[in-house]
């Protein structure tokens, strides 16, 4: 009997327990069901965008020499002004939102800005470089030179949208922005990366440590003016696994033990971009206290590509570091679309491997349209985000600080 009691008190407790966990899920899905119905989906009418090649779309193509085929084969079928096969992140995030890609600020031929401006360009960096496009690679258009630009496309572009308005010229008002737009914005940031290229070609490993906090204070300086101009959702992308390029170990020779990780990457390269996005986040948080009227999402683009490269074969890829473009044996190096000698005197062409969306890397430095999808697939729910927000819910100002 007193065994029959016991387990009709176990069963009692398990039915109770049941019906809490029960009350709870019910009371979650109601309360979901609020949150969703209060917080509708940001409709976001334009992007204003500021990086690097990562994002860029046509501005460093238009300021000096256009990229060339066999770049934007894959999906455009022909040079788009991106070094990638195809689209970038950037152009996931405008179908995302059902936007049209964003145009280039610098190309201004056939441009339309109705819903934003894109103002990254290859090469560029959040800090001023004293070096040469044509030496190093490095863009003139630094973060602070973007913003400035953006300042003055702002100023500019609702000037003659109100000068078209008492025209009525429906003509010129249809490619410039609605003044309104503006504060309505995603304002998207992905940039740094060449801030630590440039330090590993440059400094020791200490020296570009010690500088990354003052790359960081010029990031939250862009980051301010943007505000001040109206800017109030930011999406601001981390820097990747820059230890994971092709690039860096096409020179390394045989590395002695320990020099990589187990797939292949510098560590050392990548524990630096480790800091700089710990730092970055850091940031990020106290912006958020500083500008009141602010939505920052810090994006975690370091694990998304990570979670590609260690995943690889498992997501339909090759090798993970193999690249796609430009021809790479031992010492001979001819960089995707170009022509070059290798050691037997013979010419090569860079050409393009026969099926892009099967390579992570595109040239060596960029990733493939194929990665820049998967990446972006990672992102844009909201599962690699701080705090935690969808794309489409990331006007809302998180009130949990």
């Amino acid at each position: 009997m007193y065994g029959m009691r016991l387990k009709k008190m176990e069963l009692a407790k398990r039915v109770m327990v049941f019906g809490l966990l029960l009350s709870w899920a019910v009371l979650s899905i109601e309360v979901l069901a609020v949150t969703t119905e209060v917080l509708p989906s940001c409709d976001f009418p334009a992007v204003y965008n500021f990086g690097d090649s990562n994002s860029d779309t046509g501005g460093i193509s238009a300021a000096f020499l256009p990229i060339t085929l066999p770049y934007g084969e894959t999906f455009f079928r022909k040079p788009s002004g991106r070094s990638c096969d195809g689209r970038l992140v950037i152009d996931f995030i405008a179908e995302h939102l059902a936007l049209p890609y964003l145009s280039a600020y610098l190309d201004s031929v056939g441009s339309n800005y109705r819903h934003g401006a894109n103002f990254a360009t290859g090469g560029s960096t959040i800090r001023q470089q004293n070096e040469s496009i044509f030496v190093a690679g490095i863009s003139p258009f630094s973060l602070d030179f973007q913003v400035a630009q953006f300042t003055q496309f702002k100023a500019r572009s609702i000037n003659l949208y109100n000068q078209a308005r008492n025209k009525s010229s429906s003509s010129d008002l249809a490619k410039l922005p609605i003044p309104s737009d503006f504060s309505k914005a995603l304002y998207t940031l992905d940039i740094g990366q060449n801030d630590l290229s440039v330090g590993f070609r440059t400094m020791s490993d200490a020296q570009l440590r010690a500088t990354i906090p003052d790359i960081v204070d010029k990031f939250s300086t862009a980051v301010q003016q943007l505000y001040q101009q109206g800017a109030r959702t930011f999406w601001v992308h981390n820097t990747g696994p820059i230890g994971c390029l092709p690039t860096f170990m096409f020179y390394l020779g045989t590395p002695k033990p320990g020099v990589l990780d187990q797939h292949g990457c510098l560590k050392s390269h990548n524990d630096m971009a480790e800091e700089f996005n710990r730092q970055l986040k850091d940031r990020v948080i106290k912006l958020r206290k500083q500008l009141p009227r602010a939505a920052l999402t810090y994006v975690d683009i370091y694990t998304a590509k990570s979670k590609l490269i260690s995943n690889a074969s498992d997501q339909g890829f090759v090798a993970p570091l193999k690249v796609c473009c430009g021809y790479h044996e031992g010492w001979n190096h001819v960089w995707c679309g170009t022509k070059g000698k290798i050691n037997n005197g013979s010419e090569v062409y860079g050409a393009s491997c026969k099926n892009p969306l099967s390579y992570i890397m595109w040239d060596g430095v960029h990733y493939s349209e194929a990665a820049n999808k998967w990446i972006a697939g990672n992102i844009l729910f909201g599962g690699l985000t701080d705090p935690p927000v969808p794309l489409l819910r990331a006007c809302y100002r998180d009130t949990n600080m």
